[in-house]
């Protein structure tokens, strides 16, 4: 395999349960404070605890496009205002040319809410859905990548990818292969996955769902969390001498094992191609890896598999951990948003501890800290791992 060139995360941003923007999802890491809180979300009854982003449905689009006006497009809006993102994403089209930067965006359920609610205003006598209700711009899966292109005056290719909870870490790699390709030479990538009645009641039918916070990797483990978030950085080619607190991307990793539609391989088959194809991809060794961020749901068997993939590869030592435990699963948004969490650790050099697991189920022979960790990080792994075997792992290290 041709080692990839690293490129540039020229800037990025993550709007989650712990935090509008960079800085307060820093300081919940630090903190080791969770976002996750009881399930009040909509008309939804079930004895489960969600990351409910606040302040999503006061979210205003803008009004050429209320065409789009749905949860999961006013998610991203709401995100895109953080960290003067928009305007960041502005000086890469002047840079590059508007028809030179791409979009390419992950998402699992979209804007299915929207269907949702429509299907309960549904005509009486003849069950028309109403005339209101806009399938391509709301539900539908390119909705989301359509309507950023649009937002942020983008006339590069727009990719939408739903390949379930690897969805927004897959961007990276559709868009490095268009980047290596000539194609474009930035793109606005990452992933939004918004709350919805779906989700939450899909979950807990497959009795996946928590009825308390999620932990990861603890002992008693009993399912995962549902959260929603939106995050997104800017890829560009490396063109000039960086500063040492910039963060590329240094390898991509897919794998597909299609072992079953909602369990992981036992022994973690495709997680490990992945994670090996990602360091295959960046010519590393295992030994190169300072930190693994989990892909960690919180259910006996993916933590199970995941650990076993995780010490095949890297050995016992290792340090890991998952986020999930304060941001809750975000489903298509996790990989982004997880990437965000890794470009953060590579720069502030935090290994971020594993919260809120008391007791480390000691069957799993990962070295999974609980505790946060101040050291220097060179390179750090993001796991995503989705339904039907798709699985994605990222690597991410410091320019300097």
């Amino acid at each position: 395999m041709r080692t990839m060139r690293p490129l540039l995360l020229a800037e990025f941003t993550a709007t989650s349960c712990i935090g509008r923007g960079i800085a307060p999802t820093l300081q919940s890491l630090v903190e080791q404070r969770s976002g996750l809180t009881r399930c009040t979300f909509e008309s939804v009854d079930l004895d489960t605890h969600i990351g409910e982003v606040p302040g999503v449905d006061s979210q205003r689009l803008p009004k050429a496009l209320q065409i789009f006006n749905c949860r999961n497009n006013r998610l991203a809006e709401l995100a895109l205002q953080q960290d003067g993102f928009f305007e960041t994403v502005q000086r890469a089209a002047a840079r590059w040319g508007r028809r030179r930067v791409g979009v390419f965006i992950g998402t699992s359920t979209a804007g299915i809410l929207q269907t949702e609610l429509a299907y309960r205003a549904r005509d009486p006598v003849s069950g028309a859905l109403p005339a209101s209700f806009e399938y391509g711009t709301t539900h539908n899966s390119f909705s989301v990548a359509d309507y950023l292109r649009r937002r942020c005056g983008l006339e590069g290719p727009a990719v939408a990818v739903s390949s379930a909870c690897a969805s927004s870490a897959k961007v990276f790699g559709a868009a490095r292969r268009m980047i290596e390709a000539g194609v474009i030479d930035a793109a606005l990538v990452g992933g939004t996955d918004s709350l919805c009645l779906t989700t939450l009641y899909g979950f807990h039918s497959l009795q996946l769902s928590s009825p308390s916070p999620c932990r990861p990797f603890d002992a008693a483990r009993d399912g995962i969390s549902v959260g929603e978030a939106a995050a997104f950085a800017v890829l560009e080619r490396v063109t000039e001498n960086l500063d040492g607190d910039s963060v590329l991307l240094l390898g991509v990793g897919e794998s597909s094992d299609a072992y079953h539609m909602s369990a992981p391989h036992p022994e973690g088959l495709g997680a490990k191609r992945a994670m090996q194809a990602a360091l295959n991809s960046g010519s590393m060794e295992p030994g190169d890896i300072d930190y693994i961020n989990l892909h960690g749901t919180g259910t006996p068997s993916n933590d199970r598999s995941e650990s076993q993939a995780v010490t095949s590869l890297f050995g016992p030592t290792t340090p890991c951990s998952s986020t999930k435990g304060a941001t809750g699963h975000t489903l298509g948004a996790a990989g982004a948003l997880e990437a965000v969490i890794s470009a953060l650790a590579v720069q502030n050099g935090l290994m971020p501890g594993g919260v809120p697991s008391t007791r480390i189920d000691p069957s799993l022979m990962a070295h999974y800290i609980r505790d946060n960790r101040r050291v220097p990080l060179r390179r750090v792994l993001s796991n995503s791992f989705g339904f039907g075997g798709t699985n994605c792992s990222l690597i991410f290290g410091r320019a300097g």
